[in-house]
């Protein structure tokens, strides 16, 4: 009688990950060998290459095996190696998993971030994995995409067998287990998924660790992180901003809703805001609008900038309160803005150009000391902070102040849930407005920016972006006389 033989799992083809340029982007290379990246109008000049490196380059157009350079032991290794690491920064690139036969991609990373690049975190095979609580699936055109507002990019699956292969994910599973499945791709992948933190490690017994080894991640709820991530700047590579997307699609809403039909009351005879007896407050308002163009050769004082931080931010009381006898105790800090459950997690964080007897650089508002802390930090991010708010605002020259207004999010969501970061988003809308009142009622300049960049303010501060980061921007300073109001300035 024969011994019966185990049969050993199958293993699939290994399959390489390669690198090549994204699907907007044009590599050219000249006959001198000058290597230049063209997209959306710009031009990015890559370096020189030689002969031998040009026919390899040549490959990024459908994709370069990653391991066929990374040792860099040869001079035209180091050459690509060189060339696909300026491209990765600047977000011009992106990596595929090919099928092991015939045409076609397998899987496709999509980065979201300029300075992504690929990594490999060893696997063991009882290492236990699991996807992260905040990752998701979608379909976005024909593809199906798994991504993370933690992650640094997405993964466009074109494999229905890998989908199923991510499914079993939801429950922690050994490396050595996912070996055996059909459509498993490799430990690569796997290392892939967890450097970006679309997968965890977990060991016995930990469960789903909602904590994911950030224990700020607890207070956040699935839709509010990916909505802060998704509607800031920094974390994705959606276009953002005034791009008109449905110009040509569909015509824009008329600016005042068209009347409801029925009976119609006049208020025209009361007394109105224009009336010399008005408010002053009335008076405020209509005074306040957005101002873009800033004098230079006055900017705004010292002085100014403390009590426009004093009438809008201050600490004006500390207390306690709760809800009800069971609930907990809350402790706050009133400032002059109403606050949702009196959270009062909003932080002002300048940056300032120009301020008469304010040195130039990032400082930090201690609202309860009602003084400013120098902060440190690199020169290129503070420049690039500047410069992303002059772009938001359309204008030639950079703004006197920038004023981020970040949110402690678990000030709020400790409390709320569901909730949580709608609270903070009105919140934010609250002080702009008190933001505005003050600058108009001073003689001074204000505009609120609709754009903020969380990850570069996360690299000027090192603080995470779940933890504290930017809802809200206000440039600050001294008009130019020569601006007046036009719808632009609402």
């Amino acid at each position: 009688m024969r011994a019966s033989r185990q049969e050993k799992p199958r293993q699939p083809k290994r399959v390489s990950l390669r690198a090549r340029v994204c699907g907007h982007v044009r590599l050219e290379i000249d006959a001198s060998g000058k290597a230049i990246a063209r997209f959306e109008g710009y031009a990015i000049g890559l370096g020189t290459l030689s002969a031998a490196a040009t026919l390899r380059a040549r490959e990024l157009r459908s994709g370069l095996p990653l391991e066929s350079f990374a040792h860099g032991r040869v001079k035209t290794d180091k050459e690509i190696q060189l060339l696909v690491r300026r491209l990765a920064e600047r977000g011009l690139l992106e990596y595929r998993f090919p099928r092991a036969r015939g045409a076609g991609d397998l899987i496709v990373i999509e980065p979201q971030m300029p300075d992504y690049w690929p990594q490999t975190p060893q696997l063991r095979d009882d290492d236990r994995l699991v996807l992260s609580r905040f990752a998701y699936m979608r379909r976005r055109g024909n593809d199906l995409v798994l991504e993370s507002p933690r992650a640094d990019a997405l993964f466009k699956i074109r494999d229905a067998k890998a989908v199923a292969a991510i499914a079993l994910l939801s429950t922690p599973q050994k490396v050595r287990q996912l070996r055996r499945h059909d459509a498993f791709h490799g430990v690569e992948l796997l290392a892939l998924l967890l450097h970006s933190q679309i997968l965890l490690k977990v060991d016995k017994g930990d469960g789903l660790r909602p904590a994911e080894g950030d224990s700020d991640l607890v207070l956040w709820d699935f839709h509010d992180l990916l909505f802060h991530a998704r509607s800031t700047q920094g974390r994705h590579a959606n276009p953002a901003g005034g791009v008109y997307p449905h110009d040509g699609v569909t015509p824009q809403l008329p600016p005042v809703r068209p009347l409801w039909p029925g009976e119609k009351i006049d208020l025209g005879r009361f007394p109105s805001a224009h009336a010399a007896t008005s408010s002053p407050l009335a008076k405020l308002l209509r005074e306040r609008h957005s101002t873009r163009s800033f004098d230079d050769q006055r900017p705004i004082a010292f002085a100014e900038l403390a009590q426009f931080l004093d009438g809008t931010a201050r600490v004006l009381a500390r207390g306690t309160s709760n809800d009800t006898e069971s609930s907990p105790v809350l402790e706050y800090a009133v400032r002059p803005y109403p606050s949702a459950g009196a959270s009062y997690e909003l932080e002002l964080y300048l940056a300032v150009d120009k301020c008469e007897g304010l040195e130039r650089g990032m400082y930090h508002y201690d609202a309860e000391g009602h003084v400013l802390v120098r902060i440190a930090t690199r020169a290129p991010y503070f420049e690039a902070l500047l410069r992303e708010a002059q772009f938001a605002m359309g204008v030639s020259a950079t703004p006197q102040i920038v004023i981020i207004i970040t949110a402690r999010f678990g000030r709020v969501s400790w409390k709320y849930s569901s909730i949580a970061y709608s609270l903070i988003l009105k919140d934010v809308g609250v002080l702009l407005q008190t933001f505005y009142l003050e600058a108009a009622a001073l003689g001074l300049g204000g505009c609120a920016v609709g754009t903020t960049d969380i990850e570069l303010f996360a690299k000027m501060t090192g603080l995470a972006f779940h933890a504290e980061g930017p809802v809200g921007q206000f440039v600050l300073g001294r008009g130019a006389k020569s601006e007046g109001l036009s719808p632009a300035h609402e």
